[in-house]
């Protein structure tokens, strides 16, 4: 069987089972258990392939496509985190609105006839704001994040079993006929379990007791758990799993990839990392073969944008671009294609794999033979070549070229119908076409931040403040203010400052001194002298540290940023009365909204080298159903709202190794747009160029 007619037979099969869906709905449900083959639903071993895709990461209009997509790409189901900062920002006040509506989500997955694993957490990771914890949390008196801790147990079970209740009251779970066959507690925390000490095992036990007794009817697991207790599935996340996992931690136990990383996720400054169809494929037939696996999840399968201020520390807006569905949620070629037609070629193996005895028969130093018998009914294999060149094997008395770092699947024993390694689709370059430039300038205009003055804050304290206890993420700015009189005579001065946020502004007399951007702690100086006049005799000092929250490692609660200690010219100013302003004005009377325009007054455009300055312009939506994206390779770095939603950060200044900004395209999602007058708002904390950005729509050529 050649891997075109196994294609078409594949299609032809997904195409009856979706007719069969739209003509007789779709019902899941039913007994879900496990064994150490596989997961079973309704009786049935499973081999199974899902992918992730965050519901918080695209736009409810773009659900359906996007779960068609992966339903076409040989996808079973469908995996997502839940995000309970979004869920709960006041601690007691829930949001399961518009894109929030996780509800909905899930039975758009049930409605296309796929199944759901949830990632309750609650604490995710992912590249998100804070990992995914409401930074109420913070200022919960005694508490230990992730930890035998009274306090942090308590509001952990709240929110896992609100999510659990909710399920259960849309009768979401396999056990009420729902789409969700497995849910997971807790996330990667064998990454941070050593650094709890005598803590840690008593929390995983009392989190998989804790899951385990909401009686979901489901089996719960635990990725990178290699200890996960009782009846949780302990799961393997990476690139290379069918080497690296050590298997489950009981025989009773099948073998699971809960994320397979497609790609990785790209910080400001870094490059996009490429990883090959080939590479992912074989590596997916490998964990098949040599770990007995069962269960393979693609992270991401789309990634998305990180829309708002929703990404952490240095993260890109877009997530995962590289993967299978791109950030647009177009498909990414070869590697959509190849995926596609791997899982059918496994799927085709699916009776062999889950009821044969395998054998395993050497071919040669780095070439192995996988065989999967079951009697006279079926026959597998799998031929494997590690080595990183070619070879011709002998296998059951028949020839096989085997290409370099490759699996070769044969469905009867006999015939090859895939190979990972060979790609029969063309790679497809995209295209970025211009239809809108922002070059007229008597169309934009302006609003210059003002910087708060000491006599104007009305918080102060005689200390340095941890910003994220004062700004508690309602915005990534928090302006520290204070005045002295320099009675040194000297022209020139030197500011010291340490700063634990992710980047620092520091001016005097209002004007700008310097920027500091850092990964962690640091001491920045700043050199100033006449060109910061003060009209008072009295210089005043602003500090404007940002903090994009961090996502991992231990003790999560104990992170801090902001300034810890200024010196000018040796003296120290720590411990001085303090002024204190959270976010920026704009930022408070919300002037990235129709509404909020209206509260300030907007100059006529011109060229503006001031930092932290507002834009304000509008355009028209393009025509057509391509998806659309902004231009910002003329600006430095900031944040863009679209009819005052936010499609999130921008960084172009900060550029790679090779020279170029990490990102110059943002996600405009069309459901944020209207057919005309849109209204684009920037806040520029350098002296980018608006004059130069386009409005371009994206398509595969």
């Amino acid at each position: 069987m050649t891997v075109k007619v196994l294609v078409e037979w594949w299609r032809w099969c997904s195409s009856i089972a979706l007719i069969l869906t739209v003509v007789f709905g779709t019902v899941h449900g039913g007994n879900v258990s496990y064994d150490g083959r596989s997961l079973i639903i309704n009786g049935e071993h499973k081999i199974l392939f899902f992918g992730s895709i965050h519901y918080p990461r695209s736009t409810p209009e773009m659900w359906p496509d996007l779960i068609a997509k992966a339903k076409e790409g040989g996808l079973d189901g469908i995996q997502t985190y839940v995000f309970w900062n979004l869920h709960e920002p006041q601690q007691g006040q829930y949001d399961f609105s518009g894109g929030r509506d996780l509800v909905k989500f899930i039975k758009e997955i049930q409605a296309q006839g796929l199944y759901v694993t949830l990632r309750i957490g609650p604490f995710i990771e992912s590249e998100w704001t804070y990992g995914g914890l409401p930074i109420w949390l913070h200022d919960i008196p005694g508490i230990v994040f992730r930890s035998d801790n009274e306090p942090f147990k308590y509001h952990m079970q709240n929110f896992t079993t609100k999510i659990v209740d909710m399920m259960k009251s849309a009768k979401l779970f396999a056990s009420q006929g729902g789409p969700i066959i497995a849910s997971q507690i807790e996330n990667e925390y064998g990454n941070v379990q050593r650094s709890f000490h005598k803590n840690e095992w008593s929390y995983v036990k009392w989190a998989a007791n804790m899951a385990l007794g909401l009686k979901t009817g489901v089996p719960w697991i635990m990725c990178k758990q290699d200890d996960a207790p009782g009846e949780v599935i302990n799961t393997c996340n990476g690139m290379q799993c069918g080497t690296t996992f050590k298997g489950p931690n009981s025989p009773n136990k099948p073998s699971m990839w809960t994320e397979n990383w497609t790609s990785f996720y790209q910080a400001f400054g870094g490059e996009p990392y490429l990883r090959s169809a080939q590479n992912i494929a074989y590596n997916v037939a490998l964990f098949i073969v040599a770990k007995k696996g069962s269960y393979v999840n693609y992270y991401m399968f789309h990634g998305g944008t990180n829309f708002d201020r929703l990404a952490s520390a240095f993260i890109t807006t877009a997530y995962y671009d590289e993967a299978p569905l791109d950030e647009y949620g177009l498909a990414k070629e070869p590697k959509w294609s190849h995926l596609k037609q791997l899982h059918a070629a496994v799927k085709s193996c699916s009776e062999s794999l889950l009821y044969g005895t395998q054998t395993i028969v050497n071919l040669g130093k780095q070439q192995n033979a996988y065989v999967f018998k079951r009697d006279s009914r079926g026959c597998a294999a799998f031929l494997e070549n590690s080595d990183a060149k070619g070879v011709t094997i002998q296998f059951q008395n028949h020839p096989y070229h085997l290409p370099p770092k490759s699996i070769s699947i044969l469905p009867d024993c006999k015939t090859v119908v895939f190979n990972t390694a060979k790609v029969s689709v063309k790679t497809k370059a995209r295209i970025m076409k211009p239809q809108f430039q922002f070059n007229s300038a008597e169309k934009w205009k302006l609003y210059k931040e003002p910087i708060p003055n000491f006599d104007d804050t009305s918080s102060r304290e005689n200390k340095l403040l941890d910003q994220i206890s004062k700004a508690k993420d309602t915005s990534d700015y928090l302006w520290y203010t204070f005045r002295f009189n320099d009675k040194s005579g000297n022209a020139h001065s030197v500011l010291r400052a340490d700063s634990q946020g992710h980047v620092l502004h520091a001016f005097v007399n209002g004007v700008l001194v310097g920027k500091f951007c850092s990964w962690k702690s640091q001491e920045c100086i700043f050199h100033y002298g006449e060109e910061c006049p003060s009209d008072m005799g009295e210089d005043e000092q602003h500090f404007l540290p940002e903090c994009n929250c961090w996502i991992a490692g231990a003790f999560l609660e104990r992170r801090v940023a902001g300034l810890s200690a200024v010196k000018v010219q040796g003296r120290d100013f720590t411990h001085q009365p303090w002024g204190y302003q959270v976010g920026l004005l704009g930022e408070k009377l919300q002037i990235y909204t129709a509404s909020g325009s209206s509260k300030v007054q907007w100059e006529s455009f011109q060229k503006s080298t001031t930092p932290l300055t507002w834009y304000q312009t509008t355009f028209d939506a393009p025509v057509g159903k391509d998806p659309v994206a902004l231009n910002l390779g003329s600006m430095g770095k900031g944040q863009a709202w679209i009819n005052g939603q936010g499609i999130g950060r921008y960084w172009v200044s900060f550029h790679s190794q090779k020279g170029t900004p990490s990102q110059k395209w943002y996600h405009i999602p069309r459901s944020f747009l209207k057919p005309k007058e849109n209204l684009l708002v920037l806040h520029e904390e350098e002296s980018g160029n608006p004059l130069a950005i386009t409005l371009d729509t994206v398509t595969y050529e």
